[in-house]
């Protein structure tokens, strides 16, 4: 897979992110669009996506509009992603919180659940039921966003924690039956997001580090490309976990 360097070939690589109409999504597909990337991103609100897109810059962006939960969204998503080459990344970063506040488990709405693992869930996996042949082809990687969510017992957290917790197991069950392609549970940690400030209500969030100090630490992790596995920024920050995969 090519390197996060600037990009001097005819057809620069491409990549998928989705969620990229703000928060982490957006500060990636910026990073990558600097090293001379065509970046297809989505998102739900088209009003964001578009001026997001635009202040990237529409000539190594491209915008598509919808809900990665709609396979129909998910079919031209791939598409226009296609039409630019073959694709040689796949970001999911689109996530869901549920409701605000988090109810325990016990009275947690079925129905919003369902919801939350099929855009959680589901539609990583089915985005990458679409793209692994690009990527296997190309020596890709698959980055799917997680949290800590995932491995600690957060009361409230039994929706979002558990959805991303079988995001964490599904990625380390691709990464084993697809050699070809470097396969990242990749757990951020806490940023100043609006899902943040969704899942913390009234208080103050400011004391956390904005998306963008998050984007060198990605950036590493597709350079360096160590085994598939799981990941916490913390680590690739300091390097010992990364230092002690490769």
């Amino acid at each position: 897979m090519p390197g996060m360097t600037e990009n001097t070939s005819s057809t620069p690589p491409v990549a998928v992110v989705t969620g990229g109409s703000a928060g982490l999504g957006r500060a990636i597909a910026t990073a990558l669009a600097g090293r001379g990337w065509s970046v297809v991103i989505d998102g739900r609100r088209a009003d964001e996506l578009t001026a997001a897109a635009a202040a990237i810059g529409t000539g190594r962006v491209t915008a598509v509009v919808g809900d990665v939960a709609d396979a129909r969204h998910r079919e031209a998503l791939v598409a226009s992603a296609q039409s630019l080459g073959p694709v040689t990344l796949l970001i999911n970063n689109a996530s869901q919180l549920g409701p605000s506040p988090q109810p325990n488990l016990r009275d947690y709405p079925l129905e919003v659940l369902s919801d939350l693992y099929a855009v959680n869930v589901l539609a990583p996996i089915a985005l990458s039921q679409h793209l692994l042949r690009d990527l296997a082809e190309s020596n890709g990687a698959i980055i799917n966003v997680s949290s800590d969510a995932a491995v600690e017992p957060y009361p409230g957290w039994g929706g979002y924690g558990g959805s991303k917790a079988a995001l964490d197991q599904v990625s380390a069950v691709l990464g084993a039956e697809e050699t070809a392609v470097a396969v990242y549970a990749f757990d951020p940690g806490d940023m100043r997001t609006e899902m943040h400030q969704q899942a913390f209500p009234g208080e103050d969030i400011s004391d956390r580090p904005e998306p963008e100090t998050v984007v060198p630490v990605v950036l590493r992790l597709i350079d360096e490309r160590p085994a598939s596995g799981r990941y916490r920024a913390s680590d690739l920050t300091t390097g010992a976990e990364l230092e002690a995969a490769l």
